[in-house]
């Protein structure tokens, strides 16, 4: 599936993400020269609906068309044929966000190229990573991190001082690149949102420029550092809406103003209007239904058992069938490292 080049294809600066698969024929790593290396390494449109990282690269190239870049870039384009369409992923393709190795997902071509993407990195040396997404609900900008090391956290705050450590889902870009050197996902607020698309080029030219990562830790008034505890599913058996619309699981409608909010317990989520034996799914490692850890059924509401933060709560039904309804977490002292 995977085309490598050394060069900026023609077209590139300017096509918009619907025009990639025509240009590009498909996923695509390009290699571009620096004056240091090992090349930083970013992937952009892992999901084909989230176009900020192309128009970050598109912004980043364009400063540098008549300049050697600081350091040696590569950059993989994704899901150039959901992005055709303007979709997460199609519905045949994996998650490209979820089969990166360390996944527990079936083998298919999308799986077999990622791997082929962290084998050629490490041949070549990597010096940092860099992963770019948008999201669909109200969220501000963070990074997000799969080691609490001084090197990944130092990264991650080079882009904002919210910062998520999470474990899990296996199988993402930032946890197979932390084998190689310090990586971020940075999640850049809605598509379309005003200044995310620079926001993200200052950063990936800020990550260009840097010679080596301090060793000391982050100081505890630079950074907010949450711990993701859980991640938050409806089951496939449980129809929702969002407001008035009859459904057996009844969202609150603006459900999303409570991202990032640390909220109470008791804080309601949903009215019930179908009794189920299980509204959500938290999966735990064994594959079980962890709800019940999270929340409780309280006078025919969805209410929230303790204090917890949510993230990426969305509002497009699509996307919380193909991937989740939210995160929990909860605030994460500094490591003592």
């Amino acid at each position: 599936m995977l085309k490598v080049l050394e060069h900026i294809p023609a077209g590139l600066l300017s096509a918009a993400p619907a025009e990639l698969a025509t240009l590009l024929g498909g996923p695509t790593l390009i290699h571009l020269p620096g004056r240091r290396t090992p090349a930083l390494f970013t992937s952009v449109l892992l999901h084909g609906n989230e176009d900020v990282g192309l128009l970050a690269v598109q912004q980043l190239l364009a400063r540098y068309r008549e300049r050697e870049l600081p350091r040696a870039l590569s950059i993989f384009i994704g899901n150039v044929a959901a992005a055709r369409h303007g979709l997460r992923r199609l519905d045949a393709q994996p998650d490209y966000n979820r089969v990166w190795p360390g996944g527990v997902t079936r083998e298919s071509p999308e799986r077999q190229m990622m791997s082929e993407i962290v084998d050629n990195m490490r041949d070549r040396g990597v010096f940092a990573s860099i992963d770019v997404h948008n999201n669909t609900g109200l969220n501000p900008h963070y990074g997000c991190v799969n080691r609490l090391d001084p090197s990944f956290l130092h990264l991650a705050t080079l882009f904002s001082r919210t910062v998520v450590y999470f474990t899990e889902p296996p199988g993402v870009q930032s946890r197979a690149f932390a084998d190689l050197c310090p990586a971020v996902t940075i999640e850049c607020g809605k598509p379309g949102s005003p200044g995310s698309d620079t926001h993200a080029a200052e950063f990936l030219e800020a990550a260009l420029h840097l010679s080596e990562f301090p060793q000391h830790p982050v100081a505890a008034h630079d950074i907010d550092l949450y711990h993701t505890v859980a991640t938050v599913k409806v089951p496939d058996n449980i129809d929702f809406s969002f407001g008035p619309s009859p459904a057996a699981l009844q969202f609150e409608p603006d459900l999303d103003h409570l991202n990032f909010r640390e909220l109470a317990a008791g804080t309601r989520f949903a009215r019930i209007l179908l009794k189920a034996s299980a509204p959500l799914h938290i999966p735990d490692a064994s594959g079980g239904n962890r709800w019940q850890e999270f929340f409780t059924l309280a006078d025919g509401n969805l209410v929230l058992r303790r204090p917890l933060m949510p993230s990426m709560l969305t509002l497009d039904q699509r996307i919380i069938r193909q991937d989740c309804l939210c995160y929990l977490m909860e605030r994460l002292p500094m490591p003592g490292i």
